[in-house]
């Protein structure tokens, strides 16, 4: 995969990866009083859901950016403003975003909704956009792009490039903000930008169809799946973490052709079962994972993130309504674990098959009602997925893999253009990897995949004979952006 002509860009990129940002200013933009659905009160309270509550506090990032606007109109001062003027507005329906976390009687996360505001900071990046180094994220976004020192639910920053580029990026908690909810946010802020109505009011209530069950049930496997937080080891101390086991991000292209091979061949004597692209993609990378060396003797665990949206409110339509306005987290994360040395040795077919198996149990309304029914059991004790928790030198590798097609790559335009690359930044920090491939913005059918690997992993995938081909360092050159 990487080429002399590969090396020369990251050559390049080296060179340019120690911009300095300067913010110049820090606002915090309120809920705009004067609209409809603006919760006024100064002390108000939501409780989290049942499955609000097995989000750990992490802070997920959206990055967005754009070239200089054709028209001149669009200085950056007039872009701040139309981004801030907007996203007051926005507020006034996602209200919840202005407000903050705060602890119960039972020490358990409950949202404060007091229009507290949303943390907004204007920044300028001496470099240019053709200089972002977008393969290493690491490098550009991680204190330098993305919001930092987030003290709400939401943070916002738009950084002025040395060119009159622009990014945008938000960081979001996710015990209240899942993917789903995150999109939602997101086009109703462009849409507001662009002076349209919101295309879907958000609901912050805490629906019936998420409320647990008397008497309560759920399946034993669901405590196969998650765990007390409680019943977990100690961490290991942080000296004896080597750089092996640091996890880091990268950003990748994958060619559409290529990901129709990998269909193909999930498909092969499998006629009648056709197996979608997020399944044989996961399949693929399953076996590279665990074809590494390094994990010989040990298990490889792959979780996939369920939205239980359309479980939970397929029965009739105002229940499908109901679901589709919610804002927080409907997810479970099933995942399966096999030997190694299985993995390596059987067909992607077959791979791509248990995959499938494993997530049959997951994609029904009983499984979710049966994960809400579980919570209840062990509140207020909280816990987590357990794939999350997985320490690689002791059990084996693992990875949970979350579909971003629905990422709203093609509709980011606030009204001076469309964004010319997005992605998701999660450096969660565990040893558990994370991956999300999203649509190309090029429209071609290509993948853009990120991915918060251990660097073991990433460096193993980068040379390992079945994958350099196929992940390609997401380029400016790709972008065409020069």
């Amino acid at each position: 995969m990487f080429s002399a002509a590969s090396f020369k860009i990251l050559k390049h990129w080296r060179q340019y990866s120690q911009f300095g940002v300067t913010v110049k200013n820090i606002d915090v933009v309120k809920p705009d009083i004067a609209r409809p659905n603006t919760i006024q009160s100064e002390h108000r309270r939501l409780p989290l859901s049942n499955l609000d509550l097995l989000l750990p506090p992490v802070n997920p990032s959206s990055v967005f950016c754009y070239k200089k606007p054709l028209d001149e109109a669009y200085t950056f001062e007039r872009m701040v403003e139309i981004l801030k003027k907007s996203l007051s507005k926005t507020l006034a329906s996602f209200y919840a975003l202005a407000g903050e976390m705060v602890q119960n009687k039972d020490g358990e996360p409950e949202l404060l909704c007091n229009n507290r505001g949303v943390d907004f900071a204007e920044a300028y990046a001496d470099v240019d956009l053709i200089d972002l180094n977008f393969y290493s994220p690491d490098e550009c976004f991680r204190g330098k792009l993305v919001p930092g020192g987030k003290t709400g639910l939401l943070a916002v920053q738009v950084t002025e490039l040395k060119c009159g580029g622009v990014v945008v990026a938000f960081t979001v908690d996710h015990r209240l903000t899942d993917a789903y909810s995150a999109n939602m946010f997101t086009l109703s802020w462009v849409e507001t930008a662009k002076g349209n109505n919101p295309l879907l009011i958000p609901s912050f209530g805490r629906s019936s169809l998420l409320s647990p069950r008397h008497p309560s049930r759920y399946d034993p496997r669901i405590g196969q799946l998650y765990l007390p937080i409680s019943s977990l080891p100690p961490p290991p101390p942080a000296d004896l973490i080597n750089d092996e086991l640091e996890a880091i991000s990268r950003v990748y292209y994958i060619n559409a052709d290529e990901i129709n091979q990998i269909k193909f061949l999930a498909n092969k004597n499998n006629p009648e079962n056709k197996r979608t692209n997020l399944e044989a993609f996961s399949g693929f990378l399953w076996k590279i994972i665990a074809s590494n060396n390094t994990y010989s003797n040990k298990i490889c665990r792959l979780g996939i993130v369920v939205d239980g949206r359309s479980r939970l409110g397929g029965e009739d339509e105002k229940s499908a309504k109901l679901m589709a306005a919610h804002y927080g987290n409907i997810l479970s994360v099933p995942f399966g674990e096999k030997k190694c040395e299985e993995l390596n040795k059987k067909s992607l077919n077959w791979v791509a098959n248990q995959i499938h198996e494993f997530l049959e149990g997951a994609v029904t309304k009983e499984h979710f009602n049966g994960l809400i029914d579980w919570v209840e059991s062990h509140r207020p004790q909280p816990a987590m997925c357990k794939i999350y928790t997985t320490r690689v030198r002791e059990e084996g590798p693992a990875l949970v893999i979350s579909s971003g097609q629905r990422f709203p790559v093609a509709q980011m335009d606030f009204g001076w253009g469309s964004s010319v690359f997005c992605s998701y930044y999660f450096p969660w920090g565990g040893q558990c990897g994370y991956v999300v491939p999203m649509p190309s913005p090029k429209g071609n059918g290509d993948w853009v995949v990120y991915m918060h690997l251990l660097r073991e992993q990433l460096d193993y995938i980068e040379t390992c004979e079945a994958s350099r081909h196929l992940f390609n360092p997401l380029t400016s050159d790709y972008l065409n952006l020069y």
